[in-house]
Order: structure tokens, then sequence, then C-alpha cells
């Protein structure tokens, strides 16, 4: 049978307190917040959905947890953190009241910052078994987290995002244990797919073609097919897509009189120097060398 693992939402069935703050129920992908003022408690919090980051704003107290088996003991207060790995049962006992805040980040939003740090695939994130963490930056991006949910104004997901990631990425680096999955033939592209791509880049050679248009055309998310067609091809979809450019200017450069500008255009470079700059660099000679010579 799956294991139960509760909510943020769900919390206060087994860790009663006033709640002080919360993150809006839309618009806030893979984060969340809360805030509560906590009487002294003795409590037993099941396994948890997701990622609890706990920054301590008012009142001090010592604490006491359980956690895989094992007590801990730490004074905490004001510009303290303790952080909770998902999916793993807790006791935690107070005597004294507090005010904190919550700060939860999910499986996904955390497995996603580190596929793009790493660029490899996650088997699992476990964060250390942290009481009381001395990292000031953490305690700051929770306050100002909590600040954003009591007053949003415009542009508060673009901030609310670049918050998150920015606590994703000193999590990851400071207080986490990750499991990357090892590659297997899966993470190479098909032979389909790749006539797929070259297909979709020939029938578009005139447009901008980016990331996304490519992944899209075979059903990848750009992660993966950016580590796929790295791996199958030995380059770039960005270094592919150019090659792809310069070969079809050769051959129109070979076999029509048409101005150099106008075979910029049709292989898709932004002008008649940026084809000069990609054959330079890739044939080590000019599009009107090349044409004179052949």
């Amino acid at each position: 049978m799956a294991q139960h693992l509760i909510g943020p939402d769900e919390l206060p069935v087994w860790v009663p307190g006033r709640l002080t703050v919360h993150s809006p129920e839309q618009g806030w992908d893979g984060m969340s917040v809360r805030g509560y003022c906590y009487s002294g408690s003795d409590v037993g919090v099941p396994p948890m959905r997701d990622y609890m980051i706990v920054a301590y704003r008012r009142g001090t107290t010592a604490m006491r947890r359980r956690f895989d088996g094992h007590w801990s003991t730490e004074h905490l207060g004001p510009g303290d953190v303790s952080l909770l790995t998902r999916a793993a049962e807790s006791h935690w006992v107070w005597p004294e009241g507090i005010e904190v805040v919550h700060v939860y980040l999910t499986q996904d939003e955390l497995a996603a910052t580190c596929r793009q740090m790493y660029e490899r695939d996650i088997a699992d994130i476990e964060l250390n078994d942290v009481l009381k963490a001395n990292d000031p930056a953490i305690h700051r991006t929770a306050m100002h987290i909590a600040a954003e949910a009591a007053h949003s104004d415009v542009g508060s997901p673009l901030l609310i995002e670049s918050l998150s990631c920015q606590l994703s990425v000193h999590i990851l680096r400071r207080h986490a244990q990750v499991q990357f999955r090892e590659h297997t033939p899966a993470d190479t592209l098909t032979t389909r797919q790749i006539g797929t791509i070259q297909e979709f880049i020939r029938s578009h050679m005139r447009e901008s073609i980016s990331l996304d248009d490519l992944a899209g055309c075979v059903g990848l998310s750009r992660y993966h097919f950016a580590r796929r067609f790295r791996q199958t091809m030995g380059t770039t979809p960005h270094e592919f897509v150019t090659r792809q450019r310069v070969s079809r200017a050769q051959l129109m450069l070979q076999r029509t009189s048409n101005p150099l500008r106008e075979i910029a255009a049709l292989c898709g470079f932004s002008d008649q120097s940026h084809m000069t700059r990609a054959f330079q660099q890739r044939l080590g000679t000019t599009p009107g060398k090349f044409r004179s010579e052949s």
C-alpha cells in the first residue's frame, strides 16, 4: 500500500496553531508558505508530501525533534531555520510559544531545479537532518516569501518564481543529498525521432528555431530533449541547426547565383554577417570565397 503523505494544508490537524499568513490557493507553482503562532507542544507529524523549511520568527524555545529514530535538541529563536525532508515521520517537542514561517517545496520543483543544475536525471533528493541550520540566507528568503504572500503586488508571480529557484539552489548546494539515475539506452533519440527533427529543420529553415520547437516536434521536455540529443548526436541542438543552415547555404552558393544576403535569409541567418561568421567558424572561409572556389 502506498504511503499516505500529508500536504501543508493538513498539518494543523497534527500541529494546531494560529494561522498568520498563507500563500494564495492559485498562482504559485511548486512552492507554498504558511505562518503559524504556536503554543508549547508535543506533537507527532506524519510523513509530509513536500520538503519543509521552518524559519523561526518570534520567541525562543528549547526544541527536541525525533527523526529517523534519533532525538536531537537545540535552542531556537528568531533567525534560526529547521529543515525536514519529505516522506519522513518526525516528532517535535517545545515548551515555549513561538511564531514560525513554513516554506514548502514540492518534489517536482526541487527535482526540476536539480536537473537543470546538474543536467542529469534525478532518482531522489533527501534534505539533511538539520534541526538548527546556521544559514541566514534561507531565513531571509523565507521571510521575503512570507511578506510577498501577505502583501502581494504586481509582478508577484515572477518574484515568487525567482525566490523559489534561489531557495532551491541554495538548499541543494548546502543541505541535500542527491541520488542520480544511471543513463540507459532510452536516454538517446530513436532513428525516427532524428528523422523527424531533421525534417522539421528543413521545413523551418527560414525561421528562428528554438530548443522548445525541436523538443516539441518529438514530444519531449526541453531538458530531456537537450540531454538525449547531445548523447545521440555528439553536439548541441543549436550547433546542429547552425550546421544544417551552413550546409544549405553551401548548396545554394554552388548551384545558384542568388545574392549572399538573399541566401542568408533563405537559410535562416539573421543577416549576411551572421552567415559569414558561421562559415568562418565552421569552414574557415567566407561565403564569397567558398562560392568563387566552388
